[in-house]
C-alpha cells in the first residue's frame, strides 16, 4: 500500500481489493486486522509519523518546548515523505478518514499540550486567567503556519525554543 500511496494513486483508486493485490494477500486477511480503508490509512499515517513525545513534566517550558520539538520533527517527515505529502494534500476531501485522522492523532497530541498548560497554571508558571485552548494555540500556531500553510518555511532546530520563550514572556504571572 505504501507504494500505491507513495506513487501518487489517488485515495478514490485505492481499494481493499487492490491492497490485497499489491500485499500478496487475501481480502480477508486485511478486513481481520481493519474494519476497511480509512482504519488501515489512519494505522499506515500513525506508523509513518514520529511517536508522541513524553513531556518531561518538570516545567510547562520544557514540556512545551519537548512538545513543539515532537511538531517540528513530524513537519520535516511530512515534507520529506512522499507517502505523507499524498495523503495529506487528498484527505480532507473524504470527512471520514479526516475525522478518523482528527480523532486517533491529531487530538492525542493536542490533549498533550492542554494538560501541560493547565500544569503549568496549577503550578503558577502560567497566568491563570487564560483560555487553555488559547494558550494552547498560540503555542502551536507558528509551526502549524510553517508546516501546513507555509511548507517552505523554515523549521530550525531552536524553533521551538524561540516560540516557547516567546510566548511564555507575554503569558507569565505578574508581580
Amino acid at each position: 500500500m505504501v507504494g500505491l500511496l507513495e506513487s501518487g494513486l489517488p485515495l478514490t483508486e485505492l481499494s481493499i481489493e487492490k491492497i490485497a493485490r499489491t500485499a500478496g494477500v487475501g481480502k480477508a486477511t486485511i478486513y481481520r486486522r481493519w474494519a476497511g480503508k480509512e482504519e488501515l490509512l489512519i494505522e499506515l499515517l500513525r506508523s509513518a509519523e514520529p511517536p508522541d513525545p513524553v513531556l518531561p513534566g518538570t516545567t510547562v517550558r520544557d514540556d512545551l518546548v519537548s512538545l513543539l520539538e515532537s511538531m517540528r520533527q513530524r513537519g520535516l517527515v511530512k515534507r520529506t515523505s512522499a507517502l505523507l505529502h499524498n495523503v495529506f494534500s487528498q484527505m480532507q476531501s473524504y470527512p471520514k478518514l479526516w475525522e478518523a485522522y482528527h480523532h486517533t492523532v491529531i487530538e492525542p497530541r493536542r490533549r498533550l499540550g492542554l494538560d501541560a498548560i493547565r500544569r503549568g497554571m496549577e503550578r503558577g508558571e502560567l497566568r491563570a486567567d487564560l483560555d487553555v485552548e488559547l494558550v494552547n494555540d498560540l503555542f502551536v500556531g507558528p509551526l502549524l503556519l510553517r508546516s501546513v500553510i507555509r511548507p517552505g518555511a523554515p523549521l530550525s532546530p531552536g524553533l521551538p525554543e524561540e516560540i516557547v520563550d516567546a510566548v511564555l514572556e507575554g503569558l507569565r504571572p505578574h508581580g
